[in-house]
Order: structure tokens, then sequence, then C-alpha cells
């Protein structure tokens, strides 16, 4: 593994002091699937690659270590080789290694080399698979402004206190226990308090805990009642952490090495530990089992219609995928071109290298994926298929119709006001790319491979393979139609009366 790995490894490029670390070992039991739970996808993504893109995007540098376990290979190709990106392989912890987020950032950090010039690092979980570049920017902000050694990246629960299973933020109050002013401690984190050990406390003694040569005291209710939630999400000094980091231990209740302890051991060394939250809960959300899983595709997707609403018109905004680069394309163009008065259909599918254009509409169901541009005023019907292979373009020019349940795929391009009727397969290839000329009408039970096809032409009911198909006029200036071209039967010899 670790050679395989090394091979689309790319080095840490020294001029950007910025690095995010990702956790991406986790194969997640619970999700109860043989797919790794970095690779489910959100919103036409694998998890961890979401989370990869958006720490780059909000780092605003390429420095990146992608920590995998379990089927890491997989992973590691998914999210593919970069400038900047490194893969760490973390051991399966059944063969007798600690497991737990403390030693993968261990891992991550055995990477790269310790810089003269001290970095931030800046750690991620490749579960939270609607991370935004926005929240990264803004935690770095935070971090980055901050006089502190370590910050945690909170959120605020909405739900009930009953249903919040999160660690909470246990941060210094205005008084200690005693009652006087907690000064300049007052809001640093003390520690995260899991969920289960806050519910093992006594209901009718005040939890202590000592920060900073004081005590502070805390009632149960209290710790239960509070909002603020540990994401996972942390950012350090390289420097400290690599010092830290060494200092975990397996003396918990998970048996594992917890990066969330080493709030406890900064605190312990008189190192500043803050707290920033961010200002939505969503984009936190981290995933176990398909129901979380399907609840934050479910919020992608709004995301998504929320984007478009306004601008183009989508027939069922709780059934529809468009990728994220093409609905960047759609604001970029509405911002240029003016009204788009596009369409698209219940149950639609269009992958992130589609090019719209002014006046398309797409079908119910009907599923675009690949190289394909469309030009203006394309009308492609319900039920169609078009896709290309890598580095094919599948172009419809203006004013094409494709009518419904056809199948287009390849090397292709039909050209401006031509109409592909019902029960039509076409396909491409690059040794023999399919071109169809201007205003040619295809229709009935017909397939086409690698043909060139002139203008104005009329094909029905026709099987034609790697021709050229001319247009031929009659004497009385009409174009002759093709009908029933089919090619000579082989296998006869194999077929017999019963």
């Amino acid at each position: 593994m670790h050679d395989l790995l090394a091979e689309i490894n790319s080095p840490i490029l020294d001029d950007i002091h910025r690095i995010g670390i990702v956790l991406a070992a986790g194969h997640g039991m619970r999700i109860r699937s043989e797919t790794s739970k970095m690779l489910h996808e959100i919103w036409g993504q694998p998890t961890a690659v979401r989370v990869a893109r958006a720490v780059q995007e909000g780092l605003d540098s390429p420095n990146q270590v992608i920590v995998v376990g379990i089927k890491g290979l997989d992973v590691a190709r998914a999210a593919g080789p970069q400038p900047g990106r490194l893969f760490a392989y973390q051991e399966n912890p059944v063969l007798g290694r600690p497991a737990g987020t403390g030693d993968a950032v261990r891992v991550g950090l055995q990477a790269f080399p310790a810089a003269a010039a001290d970095r931030d690092v800046y750690i991620f979980l490749g579960d939270m698979g609607l991370l935004t570049g926005q929240v990264v920017a803004q935690f770095r902000a935070s971090f980055e402004n901050a006089d502190c050694d370590m910050m945690v990246l909170t959120g605020l629960y909405s739900g009930s206190t009953e249903t919040n299973s999160y660690g909470r933020i246990v941060r210094v109050p205005a008084t200690d226990a005693s009652g006087q002013p907690a000064g300049a401690d007052h809001d640093k984190v003390i520690e995260i308090r899991e969920h289960k050990d806050i519910l093992s406390l006594d209901a009718a003694t005040p939890y202590e805990a000592d920060f900073n040569g004081r005590t502070y005291a805390f009632t149960r209710q209290e710790l239960l009642e509070t909002r603020e939630i540990n994401t996972g999400v942390v950012a350090f000094r390289e420097s400290t952490l690599r010092t830290y980091i060494q200092h975990l231990d397996t003396d918990n209740a998970q048996g594992e090495l917890l990066l969330t302890d080493l709030v406890q051991i900064f605190n312990q060394h008189q190192l500043v530990v803050r707290a920033a939250t961010a200002d939505s809960e969503e984009e936190l959300l981290a995933f176990n089992v398909k129901s979380v899983w399907r609840q934050m595709e479910a919020i992608a997707r709004r995301w998504a219609y929320d984007k478009l609403k306004d601008t183009i018109t989508i027939a069922d905004e709780e059934d529809f995928f468009i990728a994220d680069e093409v609905i960047e394309q759609i604001l970029n163009m509405d911002a240029e071109c003016g009204p788009l008065d596009i369409v698209i259909g219940k149950g639609t599918y269009i992958g992130p290298q589609v090019q719209l254009n002014r006046r398309v509409t797409i079908g119910d169901r009907s599923h675009l994926s690949g190289h394909i541009v469309l030009g203006e005023g394309v009308q492609i019907g319900v039920g169609v298929e078009l896709s290309t292979y890598p580095d094919q373009t599948l172009a419809l020019d203006d004013e094409v119709e494709v009518l419904s349940r056809n199948i287009l795929k390849g090397n292709l391009r039909i050209g401006a006001h031509s109409r592909i009727e019902s029960g039509v397969l076409m396909t491409g290839s690059d040794k023999h790319p399919m071109r169809v000329g201007e205003r040619v009408t295809i229709k009935g039970t017909s397939y086409l491979y690698g043909c060139q096809i002139d203008d104005d032409l009329f094909i029905e009911h026709s099987v034609i393979k790697g021709k050229r198909v001319e247009q031929v006029r009659r004497r009385d200036g009409t174009i002759q139609p093709v009908r029933y071209v089919l090619p000579q039967p082989e296998g006869l010899d194999s077929i017999a009366d019963l």
C-alpha cells in the first residue's frame, strides 16, 4: 500500500505555510456497505473528495495530507494526485496498532518533514461531506487572528438536549467555583466532555474542573444543556502539535489515541485553547449511518435548488441532480447573458462536464454524463441517454431536437435544426466519429455508428455502420430519403426449422 500511494504522492510546497490534514481512514462499519464510507457520494462526489476540495479552497493552499486506511487505494484514486497532495496510510488497528483520530493525525504528520518556519496545520474529518470552502476560510481567519495554540471549530446544536449525543465544549465561565471573576481565562476551552461521560455524573454533585490553578463547577444538567458541540475540526501551530501529540495515550473509555485529549494536555502545559463557532450547523454534519448520509444528500439537493430556483426552471425540487460545476456555469451564464429559459425535468441527471446553453429543455429522467456541449434551443425529450467516454465530446448544435428514449453516445456531433425521433441509437468512436449534418431527420428503429451524414437527409428504419450517407436529389429536386437500409445477415447457417 505504501509503495502504491508513493506513486501518486506530490511533495508539500514549502512556500505556503498552511497544511490541511483530512482524516479519511475510517471504513465505516456502521454504514453497512462494502463501499468505504469515505467513498459514499454526496451530490455526485465521494465525501472525502468533497472535504479535500473544500479544505484546499478555504485554506487557499494546495498543501494537503489525506490519511487513508481500509480500501485506502480506492479513496486515493478517487481524490487523485495534485501538486502539494500526499496520501498517508494508517495501519488497521486490528493488526495491533492503536486507532483513533490522534493516531491518524500522527500518521499524517509523519508524511512530511517539519519546516524551519512554523506552519499552521488544520485537521478535518473526511465524512463531513457538506463542508464548504467558506466555512474553512472563516475558521482559518479565526485561528490566524486569535492568540492561541489550538482552536476547535464548534457548532450550535439546534435539536433537543435528549437527542444531542455530541461532545460538549466546556468553556471557562465568568466566575470560578468560589465566585471570583475568571479574568483573562474567561471563554477559553477547558475540555471537550463526551455525552456518555456527562450522563454518568451524579446529578446532585457539581462536576469540578481545574483550569490554570483554579476550580470551576458545573451541574450535570448545565453540561447536558450546553448547545456548543465538538465538530472534530481543529487547528494547531505545527511545532506545538508535533511536540504534544506524543503525549497522547489510550487511557480513555475508547482505548484509542483521541485528538480531543490534546485539549487537556495543552491546558496542563499552559498553552491556550480557544473555540470558534461556525455560523451554520448543516455544513458541519458528518455521518456514520445510512440515514444521516441520506439526510446530508437531501441538504445538498436543497442547497442546489436554492441556488438555481430563480434562474432556471426545475420541475421537481426533490428529484434532480445538477453537478456543482454546472450550477456555477449556469449562474455565470445568467450574469453574462441575462435570462436563460432553461428547463430541467423531474429525475434528470446532469454531470459535471455538461455545458448547457440558453433555451435548453431537458425532459424527465434524462441522463447526461461526460463532456456534452449543447447549443441554444436544444430540446431533449423524456428518458434520453447522452454519454461519452473520457476525452470525447458529444455536441448538439443549435435547435437540435432529441425525442424521448433515444441513446446517443461517444464522439458524436449533430448539426443545427436536426431532429432525432424516438427509437434511435447513435454512437461514435475516436476511430470512427459520428457526424450528422444540419436539418437531418432520423427516426424509426435505427442504429447508426461512425457515419458521416450530409445535410437535409431523412433516415428511417435503417442500420448503417461506418458509411458516408450522401445527399442525392431526384429529378424533381427533392432529396432521396434513406429507408430500410440493413446489413447483410450473418449466421443463417445457425438457424433451422423446428
